[in-house]
């Protein structure tokens, strides 16, 4: 079948948005201009129904096929960029200083588009496709946003899914990971509370940077020592901050970082340890330290069955042979796994030319891929609603 031909046709147009998106990226919940594009576009394209400021930017569209059933199919993109300075050099390259679509929001939000396009005219399938353009799945807790705010209850769905760009070199192939997809992650900040000086007279403190690196120590031997070896989970401390001149031992240090995992038990015997170790600290150097653990992401769980519909889908624009169900799980989050805990559905990685990775400075998604993905996007939406 390869791509849809709306699509095909529309590909300059889709080039053009995802330029004009990846110039001027937008953190997440305030992606005001952004959702302002996509509401634009829907209503442009004929969409039934257009509704914004759901968890503040986040825009729902519904199209009603040609069949007039009851079933309804979800199709999400997240919309938000990161706070990264850009080092592409890209003509365009974002005008936004210390903001960048490091991570190809941008195209998810317009091949969400093409297929809006595409299912619009066509309405080739028996029921009402629901497109869902998220803020903030940059851990700041979008998709948490719209289901506080009655998503699936406004506009139910029997099933949804998702995709995202993958870095790989390996343009045009879809692959899938069955059941346990994606880890969920915590966020973790530890405020240890010690004792300034003169740092001539460090005798006189009790010095939380040589605790903090103590305790960074000891926090590596959790996943090496206490997390069984066949379960996977990461502890990585990304932070360190204490004092702010030469001569002074500081008073306080704070550390922070992440936590991945894929079971809730290594999840909580990793969180056990973590406050022990912070106890038997505490205790060690007659100090105070508090820890903070705040859930950012969910586990993401693929529908097996949904799964292997999504490939199927896939498999009549890029071919067969492009298509894998064996993806290793990633130890990457997304926060499309809140909404897999209340709707069924799958979500997919699909492939393209460049090969740097996600969240660098130097990111960069080959447009090639739009036509490709939004294609997928609209197909999923005809085979799982079909007249």
């Amino acid at each position: 079948m390869g791509v849809l031909p709306i699509i095909a046709d529309s590909t300059d147009e889709l080039t053009e948005i995802f330029k004009d998106l990846h110039a001027y990226p937008e953190i997440g919940f305030t992606e005001t201009r952004t959702s302002g594009i996509v509401a634009e576009k829907l209503r442009a394209y004929g969409v039934d129904e257009v509704h914004t400021g759901i968890a503040k930017t986040g825009v729902v569209g519904l199209i009603k096929g040609k069949g007039g059933g009851n079933r309804r199919v979800g199709v999400r993109a997240d919309m938000d960029a990161l706070p990264i300075h850009e080092e592409t050099n890209l003509p365009y390259s974002s005008k936004n200083a210390g903001v960048m679509h490091a991570c190809g929001h941008d195209s998810h939000t317009t091949m969400l588009l093409g297929a809006a396009k595409h299912l619009a005219e066509t309405r080739d399938f028996d029921g009402t496709a629901v497109l869902i353009f998220q803020p903030a799945e940059e851990g700041l807790g979008g998709a948490r946003g719209m289901l506080a705010e009655g998503l699936f209850d406004r506009f139910p769905c029997d099933e949804v899914f998702g995709m995202h760009n993958w870095p790989g070199g390996d343009p045009d192939k879809v692959a899938i990971c069955k059941g346990t997809a994606m880890a969920g992650a915590y966020f973790f900040d530890i405020h240890i509370q010690g004792r300034g000086s003169h740092a001539a007279m460090p005798q006189a403190s009790r010095d939380p940077l040589v605790i903090a690196s103590a305790l960074v120590t000891q926090l590596q031997t959790i996943v090496s020592r206490n997390v069984p070896p066949l379960d996977a989970c990461v502890l990585s401390v990304t932070q360190l901050h204490a004092g702010s001149a030469y001569n002074v031992v500081p008073d306080t240090a704070t550390l922070a970082g992440t936590i991945r995992y894929f079971k809730d038990e290594v999840y909580e015997l990793v969180a056990e340890r973590m406050k022990n170790l912070c106890e038997g600290v505490e205790k060690a150097y007659g100090i105070e330290i508090r820890l903070d653990l705040r859930n950012i992401f969910d586990v993401l769980e693929n529908d097996a069955g949904l799964s292997d519909a999504y490939l199927e889908a896939a498999a009549d624009i890029v071919g067969t042979e492009n298509v894998s169900d064996q993806a290793e799980p990633a130890t990457g989050s997304e926060d499309f796994a809140d909404m897999l805990k209340v709707v069924p559905g799958a979500y997919c990685r699909i492939g393209h030319t460049g090969t740097v990775p996600l969240h660098n400075p130097g990111f960069y998604l080959d447009p090639a891929m739009l036509p490709v993905g939004a294609s997928i996007m609209a197909r999923i939406v005809e085979r799982r609603l079909p007249i």
